[in-house]
Order: C-alpha cells, then structure tokens, then sequence
C-alpha cells in the first residue's frame, strides 16, 4: 500500500542534505510506529523514495515522500505521531494513500516552483524579470557537469518567472530527461542585467513540485485519498 507524505523543510534543518534527511526519516518512521514495508534481502530497508533532492540551504513548503506499508490499521493519527518525532524545521503537512496504480514522485516530477528573495535590498523589479524572461529568445549559460562544461539555451526549462511579493517566482524543469537549478537561472539574471550575485543576499524557498498532463502543472500533492 502506497503512502505520500508532504513535509516542509525550514530553518536550522535546511542545512541537513538528502542522505541525512533519508536517515532522519527512517528513524521517525520507526518511532513513529508506522508499519512501514522493508525490503528483502541480508540488509533489509525501509521502502521509500524522495520526489527531488532539495539543495542544502534551500528551504521548502512543499517536499514529498512515498513509502509502503503493510496496512492502514497503524496509520490512524499518523501525521500526530509523525510529527511528534519531528525536530523544529520539518513539519508534517499531510498523509495520503495513493492508487495501486500511482507512479511513485521521483519517477513523476516535471516542475518546481520557487520563491527568491532579496535579504537587502531589491533588483527582482517586473520590467528587469520581462527584460530577462520575456525580451529574449534564447538564455545561454554554460552548465557544469561532472565531466565537462556544456553550453546550453535554458529558456525551454523556465516555464513561469514573475515578481512575487517583492521577490521572484519561478516554475523550472525539474525531472529526470530536463531539470535546471534556480541558482543557475539567477546567475543568468543577474549576469544580464551585470548585477553582482551575491549567494548570502538571496534566499531560495521551494514551493512546490509538480507533474504534468497534457501540458499543464499539477502538484504531487494532488494525487491520493486524505488519510
């Protein structure tokens, strides 16, 4: 039986990166009671998985976890029992049983969405994000990856950029065949409009993450029954 849980990440825990996190969940799991499904084998493992990595120091409202369990008899009042094993940074927003059906998040994650904002002063200015976002055909940056370097037009990976409570909005690709980081997409801002970027100003709040059908966004959150 499939399980999603939505969890925020905030605070000191930001800081906490994804391995760590899987080992911290594991833990809770176990003191919550939740009769979670292991794997089989000489080394059995609790059967989850994570929609996406969150970058350390990225905070987030929206992040998504799928689990099996044996049965719903042990998840009445899980969200409490959950919760209660949380330390300040992580917050149980919801349990929900998903259809038998249900791919799991990772294997279903096409977008997220973010908040970017200023911690001094202001430059996320509507007519700057229409010059950046709207104004140009292509936006290339050069791509690091572990081997190379790769020059690449990004602007088919952003698909929304807009001021959002005196910061950025931004929806980017995010799975497996196309994903961009924020950070890469403000680099290429800030570059255009020769801005310094200035990494301890800005603060990135994930705000959620999405699939896709027949075109349009929809949230990982959406899918299952409320437990």
């Amino acid at each position: 039986m499939k399980i999603r849980v939505k969890f925020t990440k905030y605070g000191v825990m930001k800081y906490v990166g994804h391995l760590d996190m899987m080992r911290y969940f594991q833990k809770a799991i176990r003191r919550a009671s939740i009769p979670i499904v292991y794997s089989e084998g000489f080394s059995p493992h609790q059967i989850m998985s994570f929609a996406a990595p969150l970058g350390v120091g990225m905070e987030s409202k929206g992040e998504y976890m799928d689990i099996e369990v044996t049965s719903l008899e042990g998840i009445e009042g899980g969200i409490k029992r959950l919760q209660e094993t949380m330390v300040e940074g992580i917050e149980i927003l919801s349990l929900k049983k998903l259809p038998d059906s249900e791919k799991s998040a990772m294997s279903q994650v096409k977008r997220a969405a973010y908040w970017i904002v200023q911690r001094e002063g202001k430059i996320f200015f509507p007519e700057k994000i229409k010059e950046f976002y709207m104004c140009q055909e292509e936006i290339i940056v050069t791509k690091q990856t572990k081997r190379s370097e790769k020059i690449i037009d990004i602007k088919p990976m952003i698909y929304k950029m807009e001021e959002l409570k005196e910061g950025l909005y931004m929806e980017v690709a995010a799975g497996s065949a196309e994903n961009i980081k924020p950070e890469v997409v403000l680099k290429a801002f800030c570059s255009f409009h020769n801005i310094p970027y200035v990494e301890k100003n800005i603060q990135i709040i994930r705000l959620d993450l999405y699939t896709e059908k027949d075109g349009m966004a929809i949230s990982l959150g959406e899918a299952g029954e409320l437990l």
